[in-house]
Parts: structure tokens; sequence; C-alpha cells
């Protein structure tokens, strides 16, 4: 019966290996380091040299066990001490690593340049940030590629130069606060119409007066070298402003905004509230009536699809009347039910329960 012949190896095995590779004088050289540590190395995070290299040679091949020559070292280097040529790679070498490796490592980066850019723009139309998955769209369509080797704030900047190019955006505005002496307020003012900047509010306080402005973050630095000659002095309100806040259905109900009287400040009483409660539910319930009499004509062209409240459990028109039924007193109460995990009520129902209510709190009030 034979027996396998274990025959041993004349070279110590690496593993989890990092390599690091320079090229000096036609030649390749490379090190040995652990994985994750050259870069924590180069950030300044990790200090201790032993932590970094797995062995403190220099080699030609290191995946072949095959070490650098003297000669070799002092031509290229004009030393033969490896520590010292081991840190001069560290610093200037390339990191080898694999293509998995490569693509997360470009995936991660090209997210944070996507990251960086939605901070700083916003949309010239709205005056509103784009969503981060607009960003990585657009910049797919401008065939942008990641440089590892640069910055990822530095390669935003040209991101957002190249997609002003052929789409509306725009770095979003920086608010300053501007403090001069009385003196040199209208040498500022003057200076701020020729940046473009735009004065939300100014304020006057003994001897001193400050603006707050919004202008392009390009004329920071100009600004600042201005309130430096003009002995002022220059305070960051937000680095990017834009605006805020959800889209509100009153701007589109220009009819209604119309026909609706200026609200009065003085105290309404219970029965005026509960009247113009009563009349809200009344005309919704006839913009239903005749909806449900218009949508069983049949299939007639041009028919308004029915929108659904699943709060109130009825369909309640289109679009408009839809937008309409949701400021109603009929929906406002059927909430207040679904709360308290109640079942919703029509608009009769609920227009009979609001007047049982209104007569309740009234003999709250008179009771002794």
């Amino acid at each position: 019966m034979s027996k396998t012949l274990v025959q041993p190896i004349g070279q110590k095995r690496l593993t989890n290996v990092a390599v690091v590779r320079l090229k000096k004088h036609g030649l390749r050289f490379e090190i040995a380091c652990y994985k994750n540590k050259v870069l924590s190395w180069r950030s300044r995070v990790e200090k201790d040299l032993d932590e970094v290299l797995q062995s403190s040679t220099v080699y030609s091949n290191v995946s072949k066990g095959v070490l650098a020559k003297t000669k070799d070292l002092v031509a290229a280097f004009g030393t033969d001490d490896h520590t010292k040529i081991c840190l001069e790679i560290l610093e200037k070498g390339e990191l080898q690593i694999a293509g998995k490796e490569r693509e997360s490592q470009f995936s991660s980066q090209f997210r944070d340049i996507a990251t960086i850019v939605m901070q700083k723009t916003i949309n010239t139309e709205t005056q509103r940030p784009y969503t981060i998955s607009m960003i990585e769209r657009l910049m797919h369509e401008t065939h942008f590629a990641v440089d590892p080797h640069n910055s990822s704030k530095k390669q935003a900047l040209e991101v957002i130069r190249e997609l002003q190019k052929s789409f509306p955006i725009k770095r979003s505005p920086m608010r300053l606060r501007l403090t001069v002496p009385g003196q040199n307020f209208h040498t500022l003012c003057e200076k701020l119409n020729e940046l473009s900047a735009t004065i939300v509010s100014k304020d006057e306080s003994g001897s001193q007066l400050s603006v707050i402005c919004e202008m392009e973050p390009g004329n920071f630095r100009e600004c600042d070298s201005l309130l430096r000659n003009l002995q002022g002095r220059l305070e960051i309100l937000a680095v990017s402003v834009h605006a805020e806040g959800d889209t509100q259905v009153d701007n589109y109900d220009d009819e209604d905004i119309s026909s609706h009287p200026p609200k009065e400040s003085a105290y309404l009483g219970p029965s005026r509230l509960s009247q113009e409660s009563t009349d809200s539910v009344l005309q919704l319930s006839e913009k239903m009536r005749k909806q449900t009499i218009s949508s069983g004509n049949g299939n007639a062209e041009g028919e308004v699809q029915q929108q659904k409240c699943s709060t109130c459990n009825a369909f309640v028109g289109d679009s408009k009347q839809y937008r309409d039924h949701f400021k109603s007193e009929w929906h406002k109460h059927n909430l207040k039910r679904k709360t308290r995990q109640l079942p919703p009520l029509t608009a009769e129902e609920c227009l009979a329960d609001m007047e049982i209510s209104d007569s309740k709190s009234d003999l709250q009030d008179y009771s002794f």
C-alpha cells in the first residue's frame, strides 16, 4: 500500500494579505500588509507599523515569495534598510485589491459623491433638492466615472458643473448675516447687488447695521474679504438653503380661496360653529349625490375616475373633490372615530352625531 509523501514547503505562506506595490526605476517592489490596515495607516488612524506589515521584508513578488535583491533596493531607494523602504512603499504604493473589493469601493464612493451633490444643489424650477436616486440616475446618464485617487468632494463639484450643462440644477445658496458699521452700509449693499445676492432682511441696532442675505457659494470668499476690509463681521446661518415643507393643496383651490371671505378675528359662538360645520357637511353631501347621479348615467365619454376615501369608506368624486373632502368636517369627524377604533359614518349620520355632541356640550356649559 503506497503512502503519499508530503513534501516540505520552503516558503512562508501568508494569509489575509493585502499587497502594496510600487514600481520604481523599472523594477517592481511589493510588501505584505494586513487587510484594512493600509487605509488606516494612510489616514493616520493606525500609527503602529507592526500592526500594518505582516513582514518587514521587501519582495519583488509576494505571491511567489521572491525577495527583492539588495542591489535593486540600493539602486531604487538609495538604501537597503527594509523598514525605511516599507514606509515609502506604504505612502506611495498602489494597494492591490480584488475585483469585488474594487467594485464595492467604487460603489461606496459613487454613493458618497451623489450624497454631496444632493446636499449642495437644488432644482432651479422648484427650489427644492433632488432625491439621491434622481442624482444617481443623472450621474449615470452623463457617464460619470469615479476616480479613486481624488476626494469625493472635489469630484462632486465637477459633477455639479457637468449636470448644469444639461439639467435644471444649480448650487443651493448660502444664508449669511453681514454686520458692518453704519458708514460702510451703502458700500456693502452695492457690492451685494454686484454679487447678485438676495437680501432677506435688514436690522439696525445702534451704530451697527446687519443684513441677512442669500448668495451663491462661489462668491463667499469675495464677500468674506470685503467684510474684512469694511471692518465688519460675517456669520454663516445656513450652508444650504432650499424650500421646505410639502406643497399645500390650498394652492390648487383657486376657486375656493377666491369665494371664501377673509377669516374674522372675533370669537364665533358654538351655534355659529355648528352652523358652519353643518353647511360644509351638507355641501359635501350634495356634491356626492350629484357625483353618484353622474356616475350612474353609464359609460359616458370623459367620465372622471372616482376617488375613494378609506377613512370614510366612500367615493368622493374627482381629485378636486377628493381634496375638498379631506378638509371637510365629515372626514375630520371620521378621523376622530378611527382613532377610537369606531366604524365610519355616512354624511347624514355624521351630521346627526355632531348635532348631538353639540347639544351635549351646551348642556354641560349650563349644568349646575
